[in-house]
């Protein structure tokens, strides 16, 4: 079925990215992967061509455009080059909400035009070792001291943790007041007290710099806090989940399409027992299958951007477009995989990067778990 999506002004951005990602991310990544980590220089080079900050006011830098099709733009060549070391999608889909929809005039001066340019690279500290998609069991405390705040705690499994010049940490200001004693704050590179740990070693995203990051007596002004008063974190988390879980999901549609679009064309060469892949009956409904259910999933996750740019989509409906496409993507590329044969298991295939690449998809921004008790929850029961 046609897309119909986006519209000229999209496919035109479209072009630009696929540029810059054969110009600057494809002929390096495979090095990225090795060091564990992208270098800064490629994203002051990215919003140099307007790639970051598409709905900040033109004052600090922006477009000033709120339409999340350009977030999916990113996303979706992203994933198609399989260049999984990018935080980009963190930083603008993520990100992004917090330091513009929450901020006061004085902090967007301080932090905007630096996250638009690239050249504040951004992060969200919300797990911790004890406490991941339940986030009212977080235990680091933020405790106010005249004109600051002292933050104290550990973060762990931080997207762009050591890159990140700006990190939403969020902490506790009143442990007896459970949700309503959440509080976000941003911590700067260099505060006293502020120390990343390891850059963890995962198994698969291997260029993206993932880290623990530690807080000791950590004194943060009060205006770096997001929000005009103490308690208001936890509801700010909840009203930007959707729009993280949608990214996630157009994510995972995009690289289920990639492997499948490539694997096809794998079953056209490759012989056995004397004929093309294709040529078994089995391996045509195989790929029918996944192509059937890619298609329905890809419809479903366009029809909620839409919803999202029209400020309709409900936390439910971001669950679901969550958990289904991520757990499709998961099974999409690991029944290609299997096609491959021996080939899907060498890393010089692209089917085996996506394999491990995509594992993490239902665990982060909600576990599958978790989506199917927000939307069990609906229900009323």
């Amino acid at each position: 079925m046609q897309r119909d999506l986006f519209e000229e002004e999209h496919l035109l951005f479209q072009e630009t990215v696929r540029e810059f990602m054969a110009r600057e991310v494809l002929p390096h990544h495979a090095q990225w992967e090795k060091e564990g980590i992208v270098p800064r220089e490629v994203w002051k080079k990215a919003g140099e061509l307007g790639m970051f900050g598409f709905s900040v006011p033109e004052e600090y830098g922006g477009a000033g455009v709120t339409d999340f099709r350009y977030n999916a733009v990113i996303v979706e060549e992203i994933i198609r080059a399989g260049a999984s070391g990018l935080g980009f999608s963190l930083h603008n889909d993520v990100m992004a909400p917090y330091l513009v929809d929450l901020t006061d005039d004085e902090q967007k001066q301080r932090w905007l035009p630096g996250f638009v340019t690239g050249e504040l690279i951004t992060a969200i500290a919300m797990t911790e070792p004890g406490a991941g998609s339940d986030l009212q069991g977080i235990r680091t405390t933020a405790v106010r001291e005249g004109d600051h705040y002292v933050i104290n705690g550990q973060k762990t499994f931080i997207t762009n943790g050591i890159n990140a010049d700006l990190v939403v940490v969020v902490a506790k200001t009143d442990p007896e007041q459970g949700a309503r004693g959440t509080t976000l704050f941003v911590v700067e590179r260099g505060m006293d007290g502020f120390t990343r740990g390891r850059n963890l070693e995962k198994i698969g995203m291997k260029a993206q710099d993932t880290a623990e990051l530690f807080f000791e007596n950590v004194r943060v002004p009060v205006a770096n806090r997001l929000g005009a008063s103490d308690g208001q974190g936890f509801f700010q988390l909840m009203n930007n989940l959707p729009q993280e879980r949608m990214s996630i999901a157009v994510a995972a549609v995009a690289a289920a399409e990639a492997v499948l679009e490539q694997t096809i064309e794998y079953c056209r060469t490759r012989q056995a027992f004397g004929r093309n892949l294709g040529g078994f009956q089995n391996t045509r409904f195989v790929l029918a299958e996944l192509a059937t259910e890619t298609e329905i999933a890809r419809h479903y996750v366009d029809k909620c951007v839409t919803a999202l740019n029209a400020k309709q989509l409900s936390v439910v409906d971001a669950a679901k477009a969550k958990w289904w496409t991520t757990e499709l993507q998961n099974k999409v590329i690991d029944r290609c995989l299997q096609l491959h044969g021996g080939y899907g298991y060498m890393m010089e295939y692209p089917v085996a990067k996506a394999w491990v690449d995509s594992r993490v998809q239902t665990i982060y921004g909600g576990t599958t778990e978790i989506m199917k008790e927000i939307i069990g929850r609906s229900f009323g029961f």
